[in-house]
């Protein structure tokens, strides 16, 4: 991998590209195998004021290359995606998402379907010029970030409903021990939560595992 104008800017390890600011410029990680082209897309974005922050080649690890360089955009120019390449990119969205965006020559309905299954951002077949390089990378963003706050969304529902399930579990199973009714067991369970300094959801998790290893009888 060959890493160029890499460096810290404060503690980038703690940051994620959608809390940093783009007041400045995007660190831009370009995967490549055409040195030619490589060439021309880092004039471009650098043109952009954009940094290129590391340059890979299709075999490289890009997982790895992500965690370490910690980049704003992950660029990706091809003839045809390879499916290494693509199952790169799915490990990246799955462990460290970044938008992604694919420049490539191939318009196969279906490449393009992997692609969107691997989390690419966007994938643009009609190829790559100075002129478009900055819409494309705003839009991309703009989308990630979007797609990010919906999933975070998605998620806080789904550990809520896990919450509500678990603090009913938990209530029941202590109503049963304790011999208390609702209001009580849930005042319980919540001194619980506060003494421990954790959520009531997880305070009841705890408290079922716990049931749970004991051969405690609880409500299901």
């Amino acid at each position: 991998m060959s890493i160029c104008n890499e460096r810290v800017r404060g503690n980038t390890q703690s940051r994620t590209p959608a809390a940093r600011r783009q007041a400045v410029s995007l660190r831009v990680m370009l995967v490549d195998d055409d040195d030619a082209r490589t060439a021309f897309v880092t004039q471009a974005l650098l043109a952009t004021g954009n940094d290129v922050v590391a340059r890979l080649s299709s075999t490289e690890d890009l997982l790895a290359a992500v965690r370490r360089v910690q980049p704003d955009v992950v660029l990706v120019d091809m003839d045809n995606p390879a499916r290494d390449v693509l199952d790169n990119c799915a490990a990246v969205t799955q462990q460290v998402p970044r938008p992604i965006v694919f420049f490539a020559r191939n318009s196969d309905p279906d490449t393009i379907a992997e692609a969107v299954r691997a989390g690419v951002t966007a994938y643009i077949v009609d190829g790559l010029s100075e002129p478009r390089l900055k819409p494309i990378l705003d839009v991309a963003i703009a989308r990630f970030r979007e797609h990010q706050k919906l999933r975070d969304e998605l998620e806080e529902m789904r550990t809520r409903l896990a919450d509500r399930r678990d603090v009913e579990r938990a209530k029941a199973m202590l109503a049963k021990l304790r011999k208390l009714d609702e209001a009580a067991a849930y005042a319980l369970l919540r001194r619980s939560a506060m003494a421990r300094r954790i959520t009531i959801g997880e305070a009841a998790r705890t408290m079922l595992a716990a049931a749970e290893l004991f051969d405690t009888p609880g409500e299901s």
